[in-house]
């Protein structure tokens, strides 16, 4: 933490990433046996000791290399660098695939939400859930700002990559979610007064984890194949639903225009990355 405090380089949201994926590494190196460790004390057995429990516990491509970034900024910052191999390859991590072959979607249930102790948090996860949102555009959601007649607006300061966008408002869930929403944050954000955003994200991260809820980003899994079904009138690939190379002429342009719109109320650039939510 010593570290981090000393060390503020990225945005915020990087800054925060990095502090909680460095506590969980702490964390983890302690309840391997490697204890009374200090910042300067890491070696390549303990990186060696660390992939192999994410690999025991079959974390994901992308999570295992997050994890690998925030090692390898910690071995930079004690003047270790080289402890740590250059090249995820070293570690046998594959590519991360662009298409998916499962579901990772999961639906919010009013019992987990009852779990989470936050008002702010519970809120956030509800965004998420309606509209797709990443947790950071969840958190920073200001009502006053980006609650529109027929669609919410995102600030680019709040999206991954800086790109601003909107999402639709389409049914009265949504609505009576967006006055919930304003009723509780008033003029600011979904932050509560006495707490910045870097504070608020760890809270979040805590009362998720506390609630048992592993994987919040299943949420805009979950969201990009309920608009597919209700864009095409067929479920998505991943979902059960026909593959696109079985598809009429006529169902692929809709199954094509359905993948543009998804992908740009996700906030990505490029058509392709919707496989990645509905699989091919």
């Amino acid at each position: 933490m010593k570290l981090c405090r000393a060390n503020r380089d990225g945005s915020f949201s990087t800054q925060a990433t990095r502090k909680s994926i460095l506590n969980r590494i702490a964390n983890q190196l302690h309840e391997l046996g490697y204890k009374h460790m200090q910042a300067k004390s890491l070696k390549p057995k303990h990186v060696e000791a660390l992939v192999s429990l994410w690999k025991d516990q079959g974390l994901g491509v992308g999570t295992l290399k997050n994890l690998l970034s925030g090692l390898r900024w910690w071995a930079r910052h004690v003047g270790k660098p080289d402890i740590i191999p250059k090249d995820n390859d070293a570690f046998d991590i594959g590519k991360r695939s662009q298409v998916a072959t499962e579901s990772k979607a999961w639906e919010l249930k009013e019992e987990q939400l009852a779990r989470v102790s936050d008002e702010y948090v519970r809120l956030s996860l509800r965004l998420q859930a309606a509209f797709g949102l990443r947790r950071e555009e969840a958190i920073k959601f200001s009502p006053s700002y980006a609650i529109k007649d027929d669609h919410i607006k995102l600030k680019a300061s709040w999206t991954k990559g800086g790109r601003a966008r909107s999402v639709p408002t389409r049914t009265d869930e949504q609505r009576r979610l967006l006055d919930d929403v304003r009723k509780l944050a008033r003029g600011g954000a979904l932050i509560p007064a006495n707490k910045n955003f870097v504070d608020q994200k760890i809270r979040y991260d805590s009362r998720v984890r506390t609630a048992g809820i592993k994987n919040p980003h299943g949420l805009r899994h979950a969201y990009a194949q309920r608009r597919y079904e209700e864009l095409t009138g067929w479920k998505a690939p991943v979902a059960g639903g026909p593959a696109s190379k079985s598809l009429s002429s006529d169902q692929r342009a809709r199954d094509k225009g359905a993948r543009e719109t998804i992908s740009k109320e996700l906030g990505h650039t490029r058509e392709e990355i919707s496989a990645r939510y509905l699989g091919r």
